[in-house]
């Protein structure tokens, strides 16, 4: 069966805690192992938070096992209680529904969905905790599961002992719905291991303990780590909110520069957890940034390999060259084409101008890169202003048609780190 995906998961930084990891190791060795994974679609998008798990699943398929994701319609409705410390809003089925749309899409990036007897494949738990009648559930389910049992799980308890905060009977029961999707999966697709995050532990033992009380079938359980980083914060917050993995909530660029931003104390902990790359090579990586830190190749290769993977070859490319242009500053004109001003017109203050044919510190002035001509000015002398790539040395030189770019555009670089686009109303071309 090729290398124990635990022995893999470990060695890059995947378990906090398996049930059984001496009996799930011998399973991986000599059985094809179904595993699964929920997502709750309470969001239209997956975050740089989810990227743990989905790796989990990715690496089981690479290494010849078989990948289910959890479309949760039906969980969704609820919302998962687990490390919340508040009551969710509960979302309309229409609602969910939109949302797995584009929770599809993202796992598409990471799985082989025609591959032959390990092809992934994503189910929606509606499909069956939607078809439950009330009394059936308690009879089948309820029964197997002590309240003790219940208040026993951390997230409980907290919000129990909290009356500001408290808990309702529909979150309350959500390990229920999660305890019966693992045994609905062992049952119709003979899946035998549940991952998530280390919140999840208690939901996955009582879906453990609910397939042998119904069933006396094995099942198995491994949670990941809850990733911090290394000044402490949760991964994937930024000032700005979440990183999202949907381009149109964190552009592409946006996502590359994440990465770029990189602790040097976290990034080898992120290629392991994050990259496909083996672990020789990021070893090799690791040694090159010891030697020359201030080079930070590491967070270039984790951006790039993480970009490339969720969002395509291609938008890597442009990420990583408009973060080129804005942090090295060098670039030639032909560089700047119509696909990369519009990647760096989402990035960079953007204004209009009426007409061209002006002195360039009108220009500046005009368009809010430069609060008045006479700074503009003082910028221009000390050879701080560069348009289209070009270094302007003359304060009246004639910003004209010549100079616009695809669409009516203007680039200005403003000394080392400053940048405005500029998009011209009246280029004076037909």
């Amino acid at each position: 069966m090729g290398r124990n995906v635990l022995e893999v998961m470990q060695e890059r930084g995947f378990v906090e805690w398996c049930s059984a990891p001496q009996e799930l190791g011998h399973l991986f060795e000599t059985e094809t192992v179904t595993g699964y994974i929920g997502f709750d679609p309470t969001g239209d998008s997956l975050h740089v938070g989810h990227l743990v798990p989905i790796m989990g699943l990715a690496w089981l398929q690479r290494l010849g096992h078989r990948p289910i994701a959890i479309a949760g319609a039906g969980t969704g409705l609820i919302g998962d209680p687990s490390g919340k410390s508040r009551e969710r809003n509960l979302l309309t089925l229409e609602t969910v529904e939109r949302n797995l749309v584009g929770v599809r899409r993202q796992l598409e990036a990471f799985l082989d969905f025609d591959c032959g007897s390990t092809s992934a494949k994503i189910i929606n738990n509606y499909d069956w905790l939607g078809k439950i009648g009330l009394l059936d559930f308690l009879r089948d389910v309820g029964k197997h599961f002590t309240v003790n049992y219940m208040l026993s799980r951390e997230y409980v308890r907290s919000r129990i002992e909290d009356p500001e905060k408290s808990i309702s009977y529909t979150e309350f029961g959500y390990m229920l719905l999660q305890a019966y999707d693992f045994y609905h999966l062992r049952m119709e697709e003979n899946c035998r291991l549940q991952m998530g995050g280390n919140d999840q532990q208690g939901n996955i033992i009582a879906g453990i303990d609910l397939i042998r009380k119904k069933s006396g079938r094995d099942a198995y359980g491994v949670t990941y780590p809850l990733l911090l980083s290394a000044s402490g914060t949760k991964f994937g917050k930024t000032e700005d909110g979440a990183v999202w993995l949907a381009p149109e909530k964190t552009s592409p660029y946006a996502f590359y520069q994440f990465w770029i931003n990189t602790d040097d104390r976290d990034v080898s902990k992120l290629l392991r957890l994050f990259t496909f790359l083996p672990l020789e090579e990021i070893v090799a990586v690791e040694t090159e940034h010891a030697r020359r830190p201030e080079v930070r190749e590491s967070q270039r290769i984790l951006a790039w390999e993480v970009t490339k993977t969720v969002h395509g070859e291609a938008a890597a490319r442009e990420a990583r060259r408009a973060s080129e242009i804005l942090f090295g500053g060098q670039f030639a004109p032909e560089e700047l084409t119509m696909e990369m001003l519009r990647v760096l017109e989402r990035e960079v203050p953007c204004s209009d101008v009426e007409k061209l044919s002006v002195p360039v510190t009108d220009v500046l002035a005009e368009c809010g890169a430069c609060s008045s001509k006479g700074e503009a000015k003082r910028l221009v002398r000390g050879g701080g202003v560069l348009l289209n790539g070009d270094r302007i040395s003359d304060e009246n030189a004639l910003v004209d048609a010549a100079h616009v770019l695809h669409g009516g555009y203007l680039f200005f670089r403003l000394g080392k780190r400053r940048f405005h686009m500029v998009r011209v109303r009246d280029n004076g071309r037909e």
